[in-house]
Parts: structure tokens; sequence; C-alpha cells
């Protein structure tokens, strides 16, 4: 018992100490940062608001437009995100799908196509119907004569495996694709909230849909058969009865997603410049020229996680239960 205290002890201070000394240099001048290690306030230096005062006041304007982009952006898309996986998820557990195999190679193959036909500055307008009208055609002709089909637990591994590749992968052509847009069709995504929001929820979709699926897979199926018999429509059935049982799982996964969408910086880099920047290019622009700007830098760093904190802090018994009845089935 004793040696779990001293680890438990040991951990806790390996995990507040950071916190601790992000508090302790927000409060310190330049000159007592660079001077050695200073642990306590009014003991081995006097406390300032030199930072904050530069951060909220000095330039306040930096600081609330990238911190406004955050929220926004970080709320919104995790929140679609987590309403689309949510009803992808539940699908896969309650209904069956069997998409041929074959008709899926041709609908890439014809995505491919079309990409390169774009590239090759054929319109859009005509590459996109044409793809879509050879597929149609496809359905019918070539689908009945395909025998092998997919599974619901191979789109959802084909899901989860999107989120496995590495971002570096993926930003270039993101990046080409919201170029080739907004020249092509006048519609900005570079530097928007837009452009953010959309790439986080494809980013944070397939880890809903992995999550909730595991979860909905633990809420006993006779509820909704007697649901059904009293004559309720499957999304009734999903609305008012398995979302409600589902509350600490959603709370749980939304919260997930949320630190994914509010951490994230690779994105936010190249898809990002001025308007929609994001709070990570902000503290990561206080390492200037000069060498890190630790003071500054940690008050920036202790108002983009306060927010996420507190969430945790007060949604802690859905989380709790979220997790532990979406990991354990039966």
């Amino acid at each position: 018992m004793a040696l779990s205290y001293l680890i438990l002890g040991f951990w806790t201070f390996v995990v507040l100490f950071p916190i601790y000394w992000l508090v302790v240099t927000s409060f310190k001048l330049p000159s007592q940062v660079t001077q050695g290690p200073r642990y306590i306030p009014f003991v081995d230096f006097q406390p300032s608001l030199h930072a904050w005062q530069y951060i909220f006041v000095d330039v306040r304007n930096d600081t609330f437009r990238p911190y406004a982009n955050t929220v926004i952006v970080g709320l919104v898309s995790s929140a679609l995100a987590l309403i689309i996986g949510a009803s992808s998820a539940y699908a896969l557990v309650r209904f069956r799908y069997r998409p041929k195999l074959g008709l899926v190679g041709i609908f890439i193959a014809l995505v491919a196509l079309c990409v390169v036909a774009i590239a090759i500055n054929i319109p859009w307008q005509l590459a996109v119907p044409i793809a879509v009208a050879l597929f149609i055609i496809a359905i019918p002709t070539l689908g009945p004569r395909m025998k092998r089909s997919l599974s619901n637990s191979d789109i959802a591994f084909w899901m989860i495996s999107q989120r496995i590749l590495p971002p570096v992968a993926v930003i270039i052509p993101v990046y080409v694709l919201y170029q080739q847009i907004g020249n092509t069709t006048g519609f900005k995504l570079l530097d928007t909230r837009l452009g953010l929001i959309i790439v986080y929820i494809a980013a944070n979709l397939p880890i809903v849909v992995w999550l909730l699926r595991d979860y909905f897979q633990s809420i006993p199926i006779e509820l909704e058969e007697c649901a059904q018999i009293d004559g309720a429509s499957p999304l009734r059935i999903f609305w008012s009865i398995v979302l409600p049982l589902s509350v600490p799982g959603l709370v749980a996964t939304f919260l997930f997603i949320l630190v994914f969408a509010w951490n994230e910086y690779l994105f936010a880099l190249f898809l990002s410049s001025s308007q929609a920047q994001t709070m990570p290019l902000t503290v990561a622009a206080q390492n200037a020229t000069r060498g890190p700007q630790w003071w500054y830098m940690s008050v920036l760093i202790l108002i983009m996680i306060a927010p996420v904190i507190l969430m945790a802090i007060v949604l802690e018994r859905y989380i709790a239960k979220g997790l532990l009845v979406g990991a354990v089935k039966g």
C-alpha cells in the first residue's frame, strides 16, 4: 500500500509540476527567467504581471483572434464530427452493409480519373457529371456480376486506417486541393475557419466512429427491439433511446476529439496564415529570433489549456464512465 501511494505521489508530481512551472514562469520578468531556476514566488523572486499585461493589453488583438479561432474551429468541428460519427457508428452496429468490392474499386478509379481530368484543364463541371454518370451505369450493369463484398467490420477498419495515415502525407494534397478550389470556383478555403473545420472533421471522424461503435455495441439490443414493436422508426430509436443512453460515451468522445482539434498544429500551419491562425501557431511564434520568450509563451499556454482542463474536471464523471463502458463488452 505504501509503495502504491509513493508511485501515485511521484506520478502526480510529474503531471502537475509542468503546470506549476508554467504558472510561476508567467509571473516572472524576462530577467528573472534567464537568471536561473526560481521556484517559489515572493521567496525566490517578486511576481510581476508584465507577461499578462503584454498578452492581454499590448497585443490583445493578436491574442484574441487566434483564441477565438481555436474555440470556434475546435467546438464546431468536434460537434459536427460527433454528430456525423455517431450516426455512422450506429449504422455500422445495427445495420448490415454489403458493398461490392468491385464497385468500390470502380468508384475510386473514377474519382482518380476525375482528378486527372481536372489536372489537365478539363472543366470540373464536365468531368464530375461524366464520372457520376459512369458510376450510375456501372451499378446495375457490373454490380450483379461481382460476388465479393465488404462487411461492416471492413468498413470500420478502413475508416480508422485513414487516421493511422500520417498527417504530413496528406497536408500537401489538401493544400493544393484548397488552392485549386479557390482558383476554380472563387470559394476560398485557405486561411479560413471553414477550411480548418472541414479538415478537422475529416481527421477526427474515424476516431468518433471507432470509439462509439464499441460503445453502441454495449447497449442491449432488446431495448431497441421493444421500441420497434411499439412502432418506433429507426431514427426515433436512435434519437430517443440510443443517444440518451450513450451520453457518457458521447461526452468522452467529444472531449477526446476536442483536444485533438484544440492542439492541432500541422494543418493549421499549412492552411492558415493570419485570419484563421490558431493558438498553437501563436504559441510557436513566441520562439522569436532572440530565443524562446518563455514568459509570454507560459501565459499563452495557460489560457490555451485552461478551458480543456476545466471541461475535463467538470465532465470527469461522464468521461470515466464512457471510457469504461465502451471498453467492456458483453
